[in-house]
């Protein structure tokens, strides 16, 4: 495949919700018209077993690179991921076994496919950095160590952070951007792209390049999704949404971000062309309904990472469902059996809650319907009929409780 460097397409690559370009612009935009075919990647550790629309971000870039021509990498984390990023964290991970890690990352490649094109003329490649990692022997790990400085690694802000609050840092967590910087040095690539929460660990890769490989290595991070209180959308908040959700929750997810989410989204995690992100922009600015604005990015943002299928299948049971009061046609069935059942053990039977806390949460802040009559205790007894019930938990959950 011939690599494109059409001036326009270049220009949409670097601004369009990109944060920073290092070493700057100028030289990625240099690298990007001189034809050659580059190798870009983007790295993910599998500390959780579906992807999520932060990551869909940095994809959606990685693939603006892949329609260009140029060669990119999908990468697992499986070494890293079982030491754990303490980006942004106030005490060390708890460390994942390799039997967790392969189990999180099992079907990364599958979600992926929503973005990137994995056949082809130009596919991307999958690769692990625990190939070269876990082959490492404690020599060559001094080796790469002798490229930092204990004061370039304690210019973390959480590690400074920590130690103002008198918390550890581990050894192990030095490290973690070090071998992040390696992964750029094992697959010899020209560019990486993450999260400009990430900016850190991937300047480690632009120091060993230099140092390892005398080689100027591009780094692009993304603006991150964050929420109204400025907390980034993601596994750590506990807001995310999952490449693994159902259509009709991807989509009232969407719906319930706030109004000043609504420009930013569509630029981060839609496809639609930069021109019809910048209309976004004029009609948010010239008082156009916030409502059906935001019907418009969920249906994009479904489209994007479900299909339009999915879409369509969102936005109806958001219509019928949450805005006119309804039940659902299609909704997951369980078998209660006769006899009566105790609400917070339906909850929990039927799948609607992870656990008895949650259930009795749900209850006590009236979160819960029986055949459409709130549920106020959660000692109620419930009387399954013999043609079925179904039980709500708050405006987006259903199930059809059956003897």
């Amino acid at each position: 495949m011939a690599v494109i460097t059409d001036n326009q397409k270049i220009q949409e690559v670097l601004n369009r919700g990109v944060e920073n370009v290092y070493p700057n612009a100028e030289f990625v935009q240099s690298r990007l018209e001189s034809g050659e075919q580059l190798k870009i990647y983007v790295g993910f550790d599998p500390t959780a077993p579906t992807l999520h629309i932060g990551n869909g971000i940095q994809l959606l870039k990685l693939r603006q690179f892949q329609e260009l021509g140029h060669s990119i990498i999908f990468l697992v984390g499986d070494f890293t991921g079982m030491i754990g990023d303490p980006t942004d964290k106030g005490a060390a991970r708890t460390r994942l076994t390799a039997e967790e890690v392969k189990e999180n990352c099992a079907k990364y490649k599958e979600q992926a496919s929503a973005i990137l094109d994995f056949g082809g003329h130009n596919p991307a490649q999958i690769m692990f950095n625990n190939d070269w990692l876990g082959a490492m022997s404690f020599a060559e790990v001094v080796e790469l160590a002798s490229h930092f400085t204990v004061q370039r690694l304690l210019e973390r802000d959480m590690f400074e952070t920590r130690m103002q609050d008198g918390k550890p840092i581990y050894l192990h967590e030095f490290l973690y951007p070090i071998m992040q910087g390696y992964d750029t040095v094992a697959m010899d690539v020209d560019g990486e792209i993450g999260g400009n929460d990430q900016t850190f660990n991937m300047l480690a890769g632009r120091t060993l390049m230099k140092g390892m490989k005398q080689k100027e290595k591009f780094v692009l991070t993304t603006q991150l999704l964050t929420d109204n209180s400025g907390k980034k959308m993601g596994k750590s908040e506990g807001n995310m949404i999952a490449f693994s959700d159902s259509p009709e929750d991807m989509f009232g997810k969407v719906m319930s971000w706030s109004d000043d989410m609504i420009g930013i989204g569509f630029e981060l995690c839609t496809n639609l062309p930069a021109v019809g992100v910048a209309e976004i922009h004029k009609q948010i600015a010239d008082g156009a309904n916030p409502r059906d604005m935001k019907l418009r990015l969920a249906t994009a943002v479904t489209t994007t990472f479900l299909g339009e299928e999915a879409a369509q299948k969102g936005f109806d049971h958001f219509s019928t469902v949450i805005q006119g009061g309804g039940v659902p046609e299609d909704m997951e069935e369980f078998s209660a059996g006769a006899g009566k059942m105790n609400v917070v053990e339906l909850l929990v039977g039927a799948g609607l809650v992870k656990s008895k806390s949650e259930a009795r949460r749900a209850v006590e802040q009236g979160g819960v319907h029986f055949d459409g009559v709130k549920i106020d205790a959660i000692d109620t007894e419930l009387s399954i009929p013999e043609t079925g019930a179904v039980l709500q938990k708050g405006k987006r959950h259903f199930v059809r409780v059956t003897q």
